[in-house]
């Protein structure tokens, strides 16, 4: 698990593509001082696993699954990427609960400067934009951010110039896409609520209404 708190940025040194998946080395601007061999690391959201250690350079595999849901599909040496290391039960819940299971990719349209903050747009399929929430939470390239408004395709998100300057999302140009995992307990909530995994999917068991909530004694 993740917190969406970027640690600090890395850089792609080896992109090396095969059978629909990546063997990535990336270079960490910061020490990595207690990683090991198979610890997690969420690169631009995305959480993988260490395969080979040496200072600050770490060596990863990519999936096909996660080729396929996330920008690293066009991942280019050079390219700067988010990093946070997995959370610890010690550590302080400063953004909120990421998983580092990518659901799919939004793209910028449209930025705007409102007072210290820089106001972005992300376009969005229905199937992500059904989980998105006014005030709910989004991980954007591992980034956990607050939803200011949201449509059935689209959310706006504020940044603050702190963010913009520790995490690649403050420069990011129009039309660019980005890795997008929505909140994890809307989803949860929605599978319980509902017993079907998809939105508007059909229920595999009664789902909770009102009246099952009378029955139960939780209403008057």
């Amino acid at each position: 698990m993740f917190t969406g708190i970027i640690e600090g940025l890395g850089t792609l040194k080896t992109v090396k593509p095969g059978d629909g998946a990546l063997q990535l080395v990336v270079e960490s601007d910061f020490e990595l001082d207690g990683t090991k061999l198979g610890d997690s690391i969420a690169v631009n959201g995305a959480c993988l696993t260490v395969t080979r250690l040496q200072g600050r350079q770490f060596h990863v595999d990519v999936s096909p699954e996660t080729v396929e849901k996330t920008t690293f599909k066009n991942a280019q040496v050079g390219g700067r990427v988010n990093l946070e290391r997995a959370l610890r039960l010690s550590d302080r819940l400063d953004g909120h609960l990421v998983s580092g299971h990518v659901d799919g990719i939004g793209h910028l349209s449209h930025r705007e400067t409102l007072a210290n903050a820089i106001l972005l747009t992300f376009d969005v399929a229905p199937e992500l934009g059904h989980y998105t929430i006014k005030k709910g939470s989004v991980a954007i390239d591992g980034t956990s951010l607050t939803i200011n408004d949201c449509g059935a395709t689209h959310f706006q998100v504020s940044i603050i110039p702190h963010t913009a300057e520790i995490s690649t999302i403050g420069s990011i140009p129009v039309g660019c896409g980005v890795n997008i995992e929505t909140d994890i307990i809307g989803k949860y909530v929605e599978r319980f609520v509902s017993g079907s995994g998809k939105p508007g999917g059909p229920s595999t068991r009664r789902g909770v209404d009102l009246n099952l909530l009378a029955r139960s004694g939780f209403l008057d």
